[in-house]
């Protein structure tokens, strides 16, 4: 395995210095084990400039279920920089020893002993280094930043920062995205006994709470004094769409850095922004990882620091947007009150009136979708198709749907939200939101969705839905569509067959709110 890992590490390496724009010096590249502190030995490759003299370094985590040969075509292009390129493996995958921990304790020791490693073995200056990754290696290196302080900058891809809200967001259990990280675990790894114990209970739905605060200690969020006491520069950059790790614990975890920090959201689903510069072609994320570890690692004037540093790249190509905050590239909320159903077809009014009640049969699906995880946002990310759905098909039987009038063009940017008064059927109920950007011809663009779970049986009492941050586009003459139904694939529902009813009393009305620019 190892040979073949050298070949592989090598072969990359060499393609992308071929490739490379940036062909100022020559990479050596050679495969390494590591020695954690607790015995445990990882697998890792080094890419090194041939020039002498100290060099700044980057440190690659690899991604769940990944070895640290998805690296080693950017391994090779920041060797060509200059820089000293290390990835390996997180212990429990693959070529590392050890069982996969989850960025738990062991995993952020692990860094540090990848740093002493660099420092004592190749040309690295202890003084410039930093790390970036994918995912779970992304996760694993903020968290690591408020750890050792060798860590001068952190570039963060499909990150996580707030794992519970990732795996209960809306007090909904995320099915399917827990399903595929435990399965390439059991493939490709070797998972803890509190990694399986975990997974157990999450998927019965038992002991929520314990659940949550194993994976709050896993979570950047838990660390972040630590962090911003290190103040290393942090980029982060996630895609709106993300299945498993939705955006908005990054708005919240950006706004809480006090060190020098980038914000960066793209179309797509997880890890499809940067996928295509893993292998080597032009992206715009790796672009900016290369400007931001280039200014704060090597010292380079890549002119990253005086952006703004808040970036939309909004859904359908439209050309990039960028503020000082989160707040300057957001819209402004426009509220629409939920009407009444109308008798002839079923739909209630945007913009409607309070004073009404409807009940629909709670446990049945209906054709409004939020797609499959990574697979519907990774298809949008490469051709701009978002899942669709044909509004007037919407079963009205087991689903609530209001429209607009003529919105567009409007462009959406932030997070919308929804206020609802339910009635469910059992202790508690799951209620899923869509929201549309509906055509002429009733085709609905699924601009976000979002999924609620709480109340208490045969009490009406109010759910405030978050949907996840956006940037997208409605076209001239296009409405707006909301849409509530039951149930998702995408997501673990607490729902039985029966009646469950919204309603919008006067003194607490149901809306949709929209920021919109």
């Amino acid at each position: 395995m190892r040979l073949h890992r050298t070949v592989l590490v090598t072969v990359l390496g060499v393609i992308a210095v071929t490739l490379s724009p940036v062909r100022a010096q020559a990479a050596e590249f050679r495969a390494v084990t590591i020695r954690a502190a607790d015995g445990v030995t990882l697998g890792a490759s080094v890419a090194e400039p041939s020039t002498p003299g100290l060099h700044p370094a980057i440190v690659f985590a690899a991604s769940w279920a990944v070895s640290d040969a998805e690296y080693a075509i950017q391994a090779a292009q920041f060797a060509a920089e200059g820089f000293v390129a290390l990835s390996y493996t997180p212990r429990g995958f693959w070529n590392s020893g050890g069982q996969v921990e989850v960025a738990g304790p062991a995993d952020i020791a692990d860094v540090t002993s990848v740093i002493d490693w660099l420092v004592a073995n190749t040309a690295t200056d202890p003084a410039r280094i930093g790390m970036a990754g994918v995912s779970y290696g992304a996760g694993i290196g903020l968290i690591a930043s408020g750890h050792d302080p060798r860590i001068r900058a952190v570039a963060a891809l499909s990150t996580w920062t707030d794992l519970p809200e990732s795996m209960y967001g809306g007090d909904t259990r995320r099915g399917q995205a827990a399903a595929l990280l435990g399965l390439a675990a059991e493939i490709t790894g070797r998972p803890s006994d509190a990694l399986r114990s975990s997974l157990k209970r999450f998927f019965s739905d038992s002991e929520p709470d314990e659940v949550k605060s194993w994976a709050y200690q896993r979570s950047a969020v838990a660390h972040l004094a630590a962090i911003n006491r290190n103040a290393p520069a942090i980029l982060l950059a996630n895609s709106y769409g993300d299945s498993l790790f939705p955006p908005n614990q990054l708005v919240s975890f950006y706004a809480s850095l006090t060190g020098p920090k980038r914000l960066e959201f793209a179309p797509g689903d997880h890890i499809a922004a940067e996928a295509t510069g893993l292998a080597g072609l032009p992206n715009h994320v790796w672009t900016s990882v290369h400007r931001w570890l280039g200014h704060y690692v090597a010292g380079a004037a890549t002119g990253i620091d005086r952006e703004s540093p808040v970036v939309l790249l909004p859904r359908g190509g439209a050309a990039s947007e960028s503020g000082r905050d989160w707040a300057s590239v957001t819209g402004t909320p426009v509220r629409y009150g939920l009407g009444a159903r109308r008798w002839y077809d079923g739909t209630g009014s945007l913009g409607g009136s309070a004073g009404w009640s409807a009940t629909i049969g709670a446990g049945v699906d209906t054709i409004a979708s939020g797609g499959v995880a990574i697979v519907s946002g990774g298809w949008e990310a490469l051709t701009g198709i978002p899942p669709t759905a044909w509004i007037p098909a919407v079963n009205r039987v087991n689903a609530l749907v209001w429209t607009s009038g003529v919105v567009g063009p409007a462009r959406i940017r932030g997070i919308a939200t929804a206020h609802l008064t339910v009635t469910p059927n059992v202790t508690d109920a799951t209620i899923v939101a869509y929201l549309y950007a509906v055509d002429s011809a009733g085709t609905g663009r699924l601009v976000t969705h979002a999924p609620v779970t709480g109340g208490v049986a045969g009490r009406p009492g109010p759910l405030t839905i978050t949907f996840p941050a956006t940037a997208t586009d409605v076209p001239a003459g296009q409405r707006l569509a909301l849409v509530l139904d039951t149930e998702d694939p995408l997501y673990l529902d607490v729902n039985r067959m029966g009646p469950l009813t919204v309603s919008s009393p006067p003194a607490d009305p149901s809306w949709l709110s929209v920021p919109i620019r």
